[in-house]
């Protein structure tokens, strides 16, 4: 059965963009359809830069009426609105203030693909996010469906006036171009092994394929509209004609959440308020519950995360390192997913560090946490080994 090829890539034109997202369209158009599918023959629909989330929604709904496999390559940036703090992809004219009018939201995806059959949709995903769609991703999963394969990563914010570049996707179009298409989870694992440090702090997706369904065609399915937030009927409005009058509930307050108010500061460029606004709770935590407890290792990641935001990737550095060492002491395994995400965040900010005294400082206590903690990609004792004699061999 022919297969379908969705190509999707999108980012913001001007400041707001963070990825040069459509630059990996021409290297994906090199490779020959059935490539890309995995199929015999297929047929390849292309989205470079789209402008309106309706237009993306009408493309998304034809391909997910194909019968046979659909494979979803998705390069772009990953954004939150500013009323329910959901993820979108940023489109051509997508701002911070304008995402949930001008962005496609994340759910239209999941949504348009899931009634199709399990182990037919397979997406392969090359995120970047922003600052704070990046502390979202602490505590929620990118939810693209359960019928989905989903490989890819999401990438933290790149430095500040940098428009990085789709380097996961653009490494999977490279091995495709040979002209052989090896198992999705094997392409990923390639493509992972080609991107060196960069990627050690990215958030990795691996879904792996649903069991294929019985034969028997895909279920009929009601049209998915996506609407917004409907306006709630005011009191004493025709909703409540000839009802009796009520006295108004009294609803207690609610105390704020402290992470939208260090959001708030942090997008108001107030780091070190911030900062200080986490480590009170971090500090809180630590009496409560001690200083190896989840909620205060939760704060201090938070602080290493509002470190990145503020570009100081030595004391982000820092943190996860002692994060790190906090949970092996604690009796982590070296191999629990919360260790190894540490040593990672704490790898990719050592790269970002232009400091020579303090880049040797930090990589030192990497290159002995990397011994206990290899991680899930080769090579990455080997890689802060190399770097470290760079830096020695290089003068002051």
């Amino acid at each position: 059965m022919p297969g379908t090829v969705l190509l999707l890539a999108a980012s913001p034109v001007g400041k707001s963009r963070l990825v040069d997202a459509a630059s990996v369209l021409p290297v994906l158009a090199a490779v020959p359809p059935a490539v890309l599918s995995g199929t015999d023959t297929a047929n390849v629909v292309e989205l470079a830069d789209p402008l309106e989330p309706q237009a993306v929604l009408t493309r998304l709904r034809a391909v997910a009426a194909t019968p046979g496999p659909l494979t979803v390559f998705i390069a772009g940036q990953l954004a939150l609105d500013r009323r329910q703090h959901l993820p979108h992809l940023a489109l051509a004219r997508t701002t911070p203030a304008t995402v949930r009018y001008t962005a496609l939201p994340w759910q239209w995806i999941r949504e348009e693909f899931r009634l199709r059959s399990p182990g037919s949709t397979t997406l392969l995903v090359d995120l970047h996010a922003d600052a704070e769609a990046w502390g979202w991703l602490r505590t929620h999963a990118l939810d693209s469906g359960r019928n989905n394969a989903v490989f890819g990563r999401i990438a933290p914010p790149p430095s500040r006036r940098t428009v990085a570049v789709p380097a996961y996707m653009k490494t999977i179009a490279t091995i495709l171009r040979s002209g052989w298409r090896p198992p999705v989870e094997q392409l990923h694992q390639q493509a992972f092994g080609r991107l060196g440090p960069d990627a050690y702090g990215d958030v990795v997706l691996t879904v792996p394929p649903a069991p294929v369904a019985v034969p028997g065609g895909f279920a009929p399915r009601p049209p998915y509209r996506p609407e917004r937030p409907r306006p709630q009927t005011p009191d004493g409005g025709p909703a409540g004609a000839g009802q009796a009058p009520q006295a108004p509930a009294v609803v207690p307050s609610q105390p704020q959440d402290p992470h939208v108010q260090i959001t708030a500061a942090v997008q108001a460029g107030r780091h070190q308020d911030a900062d200080a606004l986490a480590l009170a709770h971090e500090q809180a935590a630590a009496r409560a519950h001690g200083v190896a407890s989840e909620q205060a290792l939760h704060w201090s990641e938070v602080r290493a995360d509002l470190a990145m935001f503020a570009r100081d990737s030595a004391r982000s550095c820092r943190i996860w390192l002692t994060v790190a060492e906090t949970r092996l002491t604690a009796g982590q395994s070296p191999d629990a997913p919360t260790v190894e995400k540490a040593v990672d965040r704490a790898h990719h900010q050592w790269g970002q560090v232009r400091d020579k005294t303090q880049a040797q400082e930090l990589g030192s206590l990497l290159a002995q946490l990397r011994a206990r903690v290899p991680g899930r990609r080769p090579g990455a004792l080997e890689n802060v080994q190399k770097q470290l004699r760079e830096l020695q061999a290089t003068p002051f």
